[in-house]
């Protein structure tokens, strides 16, 4: 078997009596989309805080590139290549497009408190920035002010700076969150091409998308995996159709 590119092991996060994580293991590998779904209140958010560094789990380990980096910041792991997108926007809305993804690149280059006014001049940053808007099709906007920009672009100029960090793999945390039915479409059409570049661990809410994406699912409830399999054994799987999926007993 392929060794995978991120491997979450047993991670166990519990705040006062409640459990947010019980033990859960995840994985992704090199080229897939592995989508982890859940109802409201799964665990959802806690394990994707473990996995890219923002919260600390009371046991457990992440591995990212083969190296145990389950107590490496969120920088460390960004500046491996571990790029992240939000469920809520981490943008600097008065900022313009091109600005917000050349502070991306600048952290990439270890330089995140460099005044942005000589890093528009600096001609290798900029040439990174403006390949990311390129692939995402905001060449355009480069100079329209964040605020003023749709939800869907707006999420596009997420997956913008994420690919300044020349990304290993990509979390996202509800990339389809706010998008239209033609925007998730063009966003679903972008990330199947993105995978080939860097495997992508994904949570989403939209399961058209989710199943039209996924190589692997795994549902989590109640902090627990309950099942990991393809689009066809999740969607067969009788827990999962109780548990989730909206069917009865």
């Amino acid at each position: 078997m392929t060794e995978p590119v991120l491997a979450a092991r047993g991670l166990t996060k519990s705040f006062g009596a409640l459990r947010a994580c019980d033990e859960v293991s995840v994985d992704l590998r090199p080229g897939e989309i592995h989508a982890i779904i859940g109802p409201n209140g799964a665990g959802k958010s806690t394990l994707i805080a473990q996995i890219c560094g923002a919260l600390a789990p009371d046991s457990g380990t992440v591995h990212f590139l083969g190296r145990d980096v389950t107590r490496e910041t969120t920088r460390t792991r960004a500046r491996m290549g571990l790029g992240r997108t939000f469920q809520i926007s981490a943008l600097a809305m008065q900022d313009t497009v091109l600005q917000n993804v050349l502070l991306g690149a600048l952290g990439r280059a270890g330089r995140p408190w460099q005044f942005l006014r000589p890093v528009l001049r600096d001609s290798t940053l900029r040439d990174r920035a403006e390949a990311a808007l390129a692939r995402t099709g905001l060449t355009e906007m480069a100079a329209t002010r964040t605020a003023d920009l749709s939800h869907g672009q707006r999420r596009q100029l997420e997956v913008a700076v994420a690919l300044t960090l020349e990304p290993r793999a990509f979390v996202m945390d509800e990339p389809m969150a706010g998008l239209g039915a033609e925007g998730s479409k063009r966003l679903t059409g972008f990330l199947d091409e993105l995978r080939a570049e860097a495997p992508i661990l994904l949570v989403e809410h939209d399961m058209d998308a989710v199943f039209a994406l996924a190589d692997r699912i795994s549902v989590l409830v109640y902090g627990r995996v309950i099942a990991t399999g393809t689009v066809e054994e999740i969607r067969g799987d009788r827990e999962v159709q109780i548990a989730y999926l909206g069917e009865t007993p």
